[in-house]
């Protein structure tokens, strides 16, 4: 029996999801046509809009649809640079759906430390902010190789005194820690359906009320003129149900903190590292090092023993590169040896378990090696 344990670069579809796509897909209707299943099609949008809405506590008006959370990072940064804001201070853990466009987008870029483990410099933001020019400050909520979770709330206290726009990546926070939009004082934030057990291809973007979105994809007037473009209605709906069932009832993820520190105990007492160890992490993402045992290794052998996880992000087009994360903690000697384990709505304490004996397997077969070397 395979364990999966790479949640955080997707998430199996929630059986609520699914159940909504195919009624969905059952029916027809464009949302934006009068007749009467043009009108029906738009109420499943606006009442698939009002669930979304509610998981970050905003106002429905304030969520734009978009093809996923690549879409949604590249709204918000395209919008700021169009509100004529000059520069960018961009995390140093920043996914690569934000530090792309960032760096594409024109704008000078500052990179924004973190510490050892992980966590944003906040003094030096406040440093940042007193320099000339109107800034966009960009800062995910929590990490999607690490899990760190990154102080939003009081990086939004400094950017908004000083009138700058803060954008956050909350991409993988999503369905796993509670999310109140107003209390990180965020000015845009980001969304994905498939890290929380929706659809692939669909994501949102949330905008506070000193937001300007300006519009990339033209054509019709859909999203309220932000996007344009028929919308993907049961990605949407899935989308929706994804973000219903995990809100509404307790799932086996939310036991994960306590699953996932006992795999760490077992592997640390060999010799593993564990980023950002110190810090607040979701509760259900780990990430490890073995100095001089290559991840794409380790994720070849963990796959082997039926257990599937990701060396550092998922999203190169399946190649494995030493970790601009652990490289940004500061330390590159550990980049090339660090892997993640994540899991779900759908994981169990005993895959966790299964995880911890085939790693320290893999590393049992390792160690007359590495003695040989030596």
């Amino acid at each position: 029996m395979s364990v999966y344990l790479d949640f955080n670069a997707t998430a199996p579809v929630r059986p609520e999801a699914r159940e909504a796509m195919l009624a969905v897909l059952d029916r027809v209707g464009n949302p934006s046509s009068v007749h009467a299943a043009g009108r029906a099609a738009r109420s499943d949008l606006e009442r698939a809009r009002e669930a979304v809405s509610a998981l970050v506590g905003v106002v429905p008006g304030s969520v734009t649809f978009t093809s996923g959370g690549t879409e949604a990072n590249a709204l918000a940064i395209e919008s700021a640079k169009a509100a004529r804001f000059d520069r960018i201070l961009l995390g140093a853990t920043e996914h690569d759906a934000v530090w792309e466009t960032a760096h594409a987008c024109g704008l000078p870029v500052e990179i924004w430390p973190v510490d050892a483990d992980g966590v944003a410099d906040l003094a030096w933001l406040a440093a940042a902010l007193a320099r000339p020019g109107r800034a966009l400050a960009c800062l995910m909520l929590a990490n999607n190789e690490t899990g760190v979770i990154q102080p939003v709330a009081e990086a939004g206290t400094l950017v908004r005194a000083a009138e700058g726009w803060l954008h956050v990546d909350a991409v993988q926070a999503a369905g796993k820690i509670a999310i109140d939009f107003t209390a990180l004082q965020a000015d845009t934030l980001a969304l994905s359906a498939h890290k929380l057990g929706g659809p692939q291809g669909v994501g949102a973007l949330v905008a506070g009320t000193r937001a300007t979105l300006a519009r990339r994809l033209h054509g019709g007037g859909q999203e309220r003129g932000r996007r344009a473009g028929t919308e993907n209605l049961p990605g949407i709906v899935g989308f929706a149900a994804a973000v219903l069932a995990a809100s509404g009832h307790k799932s086996p993820s939310q036991d994960a903190s306590s699953w996932r520190d006992a795999f760490l105990t077992r592997v640390k007492s060999q010799g593993a590292v564990i980023l950002g160890e110190n810090a607040d992490r979701l509760p259900q993402t780990a990430c490890i090092a073995f100095p001089d045992w290559p991840a794409e290794t380790q994720v070849m052998l963990m796959d082997l023993g039926g257990v599937m996880i990701s060396a550092g992000a998922a999203c190169s087009s399946g190649k494995v590169k030493p970790s601009r994360t652990v490289e940004a903690m500061g330390r590159p000697d550990l980049a090339p040896y660090s892997i993640r384990l994540s899991g779900g709505w759908s994981t169990t304490e005993a895959d966790w378990i299964r995880a911890g004996d085939v790693w320290l397997e893999a590393l049992s077969r390792r160690r007359p090696k590495i003695k040989e070397v030596a």
